[in-house]
Order: structure tokens, then sequence, then C-alpha cells
């Protein structure tokens, strides 16, 4: 076949364009083309007019003939067109545009994600060379387990480490399945377990990873229990909730809890490290910018100081996700497009830049749930061991965390009597006084009351009589064996006759127990002391 000269053929439509504008056409013509087959494919699957025999029918003549078509399109590409300048440039371009665009759309937290345990940072205990579950993964072998932690320590992470895993089996008898209780049901579970049994009878297992898994409740968690006993399944949960409160004490005892811990500041500073190097940028080890020579083809996009890393390391409290976002979006900021981008010389990114960007400093706190306990226990023992400089630290940090004040008054209300007691019984009122002023005026206001109290809770002495006596108590009352003792005659109140005469109140007085030689505590129990 022949052309005009300087004319290229599409290779989707046939038809002739010159060698400008082939690219721009090939490229609407097969995003065109695409779309039209789809809808037909689609009104064609959605007909409820054709019967199954014309339809059938149908369907093989079209897919014959489509077939045909097909096969003499590739030929004709083959042969006549493939060879042409830019056709075959136009394709590589679309399929290489189509990637950017997935790669932009991606978080940077996302695209940094570790495939190896090579390239896992932190969580030294729990992956390290002589740990158990280390041993497990390098044999292939994936146990039942919680993984639990705060967010952006690793958990989504280790899961996409154990997918690698199981797609690199050996025997390729691993299989990955990933779901998150935020998206799916039991229903989706149970489909899941029983592709699983078919194809376990081939002896392929089947991994589930069911991330924040703590959204299912209780009752729902049972899904996974015949399936886990069976072994058609290995369970891999992922929570940043505590499991002893959150998941099925059932489910607990199958699976072996993994804590994950805080990243530290030298694993966040690892993994910006390694992002400022996927985003074509460079770290300024205290040099100047302009001492900083490349070449063209080796231009940075961006040169950004250390100290600069050092910061979004150290202000993020530990959360790999809340630092990697902090630098996408001063790199997004500070850096032009890409079709902009200089050649004579790269952006750079100062400390002041990222503090711009990042207005406040990342607090993990959870007002429902483990911080939210932990920290209060925190600064209830603080003050009960009299040490104000960490009572008020722990203040501070739930007051950063926007605790309720009035929570933190009551409690301070408690520590008043079961504490200091007797020993000081102005610090009741004055924690009673705090709480009303915490009421009335609010945050930020009632900091300092807070604080206040805080303190004299503090330095006040200190006695646990209040607090023992009481339970010692309770426990005469809990332990009894028998009928509780009956009240003595003398302590009880005669409002009728009938109980005046049966001696109800009779030989009381308002004596002291020592003058009046009367006992207040029941028959059996009056020597008995709780001081």
């Amino acid at each position: 076949m022949e052309y005009d000269k300087g004319l290229v053929p599409c290779p989707i439509c046939s038809k002739e364009f010159t060698k400008s504008s082939i690219e721009t056409h090939a490229s609407k013509c097969l995003f065109f083309n695409e779309s039209t087959s789809s809808n037909s494919s689609q009104k064609f699957s959605q007909s409820p007019t054709v019967n199954k025999k014309s339809k059938q029918t149908f369907f093989q003549g079209s897919q014959k003939a489509s077939s045909s078509s097909t096969n003499k399109n590739h030929n004709f590409i083959n042969n006549d067109v493939i060879n042409k300048p830019g056709v075959s440039q136009t394709i590589k371009l679309a399929d290489n545009n189509q990637k950017n665009i997935q790669k932009n759309t991606v978080p940077l937290a996302e695209r940094m994600r570790p495939n190896t345990l090579e390239n896992y940072v932190g969580q030294v205990h729990a992956l390290g060379k002589e740990s158990m579950l280390l041993q497990l993964f390098m044999k292939y072998e994936i146990p039942n387990i919680i993984i639990w932690g705060p967010p952006g320590c690793g958990k989504t992470s280790l899961a996409n480490v154990i997918a690698n895993i199981c797609k690199q089996c050996p025997s390729g008898k691993l299989r990955y399945v990933k779901l998150s209780a935020a998206m799916c049901g039991v229903a989706e579970v149970k489909e899941s377990a029983n592709i699983a049994a078919n194809d376990l009878k081939f002896g392929r297992k089947t991994v589930i990873f069911m991330d924040e898994i703590h959204r299912f409740n209780k009752a729902q968690q049972d899904i996974f229990l015949p399936h886990i006993e069976a072994g058609t399944i290995t369970l891999v949960g992922a929570t940043t909730e505590n499991p002893s409160f959150s998941l099925n004490s059932a489910l607990l005892s199958r699976c072996r809890v993994i804590v994950l811990e805080k990243l530290t500041t030298n694993n966040l500073k690892n993994i910006l490290t390694r992002a400022v190097a996927s985003l074509n940028g460079i770290i300024n080890n205290g040099l100047n910018t302009k001492d900083i020579k490349l070449d063209n083809d080796n231009l940075p996009k961006f040169i950004i100081d250390e100290r600069t890393i050092d910061f979004l390391a150290e202000t993020c409290d530990g959360d790999a996700r809340i630092a990697l976002g902090g630098l996408e979006l001063t790199v997004q900021s500070k850096t032009p497009h890409e079709d902009e981008l200089s050649c004579q010389e790269a952006s750079s990114i100062t400390l002041e830049d990222v503090k711009d960007n990042l207005k406040k400093t990342h607090m993990l706190y959870d007002r429902n749930g483990e911080q939210h306990y932990d920290i209060i226990s925190a600064f209830h023992k603080s003050i009960r061991a009299s040490e104000e400089n960490a009572a008020l630290y722990w203040l501070a940090r739930m007051m950063a965390g926007g605790e309720d004040p009035v929570y933190i008054a009551r409690r301070m209300v408690r520590m008043a009597s079961e504490d200091i007691g007797l020993e000081d019984p102005k610090a009741l009122s004055i924690a009673v006084q705090t709480m009303q002023a915490c009421k009335m005026i609010g945050m930020p206001d009632c900091d300092v009351n807070l604080s206040q109290c805080a303190t004299y809770l503090a330095r006040a002495p200190k006695s646990r009589l209040m607090e023992d006596s009481l339970r010692a108590a309770q426990r005469l009352v809990a332990e009894h064996k028998g009928p509780q003792p009956s009240v003595p005659l003398h302590l009880r109140n005669a409002p009728t006759k009938l109980m005046s005469d049966l001696g109800y109140g009779k030989g009381y007085n308002m004596k002291h127990h020592s003058v009046s030689q009367l006992t207040y505590l029941p028959e059996g129990l009056e020597h008995v002391s709780f001081f």
C-alpha cells in the first residue's frame, strides 16, 4: 500500500495525517475508540430483548468478525505503520502519560512504602535478626498475627512486605488478599474465605490482610474464627486500638499480637532522605547552594537544608506519614511544574518554608483511645509521687491534645481524697473549685487554674489513709461468709410503738463511744479496725 508523500496513516482509523499532527490525532482517536467500544459492549450486555440463541449467534459472529478485523488491522499496523516515524512513539507516549498521571496522583507516603524487609525502616524489636517473625518470613511462612501500633509506624508497610513475600514464594502456593474494615463487611470476608477454601484443595494457602480490623465489632470478628481454626486462611490484622479492648478474646487467642512502636527520629530521617532522592532532590549538608554545581543532565529538582529534614523528623511525633506529607506539600509549593523547570538553578527549600506550610506540629492524642488513659494515668501517678514537674508536663500534653478540662479537674477531685485526704483537707476544696472554674470559663482561660491545682496537689502532704481504710471495709463486706450481720437493736430507729416494744433504739445515747460503752459494729465485729 502506498501513501502520499509526507503523510502517515493513523493505526486506529487508517486516515492519513501529516507527521506533525499524527501524534495528536492518534491520542484522541485511541481515547474515543476505547470509550465507544466500552459503551457498546455495556449496552449489548444489558439488552433484555435478545434471546439466548440469537445472542449466542450474534456474539459468535461478532467475535469472528472482530477477530478477523483485528488480525487485519494488526497485520496492517505491523507491516505498514509501526515502523513509520512518530507512530510508535505516539503509542509509547500514551502509555507513559497514563503511568505518569497515576504516579502523580499517588501520595508520597504511598509511593515510599517498602516492598522488602531490606527497605523496611525501624521496629528492630519485632523484625530484628533473631526475631521470630523474621525467621518465619525467611521461610515464606506467614503466621496469624495482629499488628498493633500508632498511626504512621509501619503497620500497612509491613503488610505490604508480607504481600511481596507471598508473590515471591518459590512454590507459588501463597495468595494475598487485601481488605479494609472501613470499606468492606462480613460478606466480602465470606467470599474471600470461600475462594480460599477452593484454593486450599490445590495446596494454595491464602493470607488475608484486614486493615483497621478494630472497626469490625466483636460479633463481626467471629467470622474469622472457624476459618482460622480450620487453616483455611491466615489472618494478618492491623489496628491502632488496643487489641485487649477492641478485639474479640477468642480471636486474640488464635493470633500473635505484634506491637509496633513510634518511629525514632533517626528512622524518620532515613525515610525522609530516601523520599528526597525519589523526588529528584538533594540535601544540603551545610554547603552554599551556589557551590553545588551539576550538569544539566543531573540537575536536581530542589535542594533542601539538612536542618529542615531534622525539623520534619522531630515534629511529626513518630508518624512517617505526617513527615512525608509535610515534605511533599513543601516541595509542591516551592518547586515549579516539570514543564517550567529551569536548566540553570534548582529550587531551594529552607526551614522557614516548612514552618510556613506546617503551622502546627503533629501531636498524637486520641481522647477516646489508648493515649487518653495512658497520659491521665501518668498525670495521676506524678501527683501521687509529688513530682510537680512531671505533673505539669503531662497536663500540658493533655491540653495540647484537646482533652476536656472538666475531665482533668474531675480526676484531680478524686486525687484530693485518694492521695491526700486528711493530711490536707483544703486540697479537696481547691480541686472542686478548680472544676467549677473550668465549667465557667472553659479553655484556654482555665489552663492556669488546672496548673495551679495540679501543683498544689503535687506539693501537698500525701496520705493513703482514706483510700486504704475504705478498701479494707469493702473487702470485709465482700468476703463475709453467710448472711450479713444484723444492725444492733440500740442503733435502729423506732418510729412506731411496735418497734419501740421490740427494743428498737433501747439504751441508745449520744455520748462518745468510749464513755457510752455502746458498740457500733455488728456482733462479732466489735474489735475490727480499718486504720
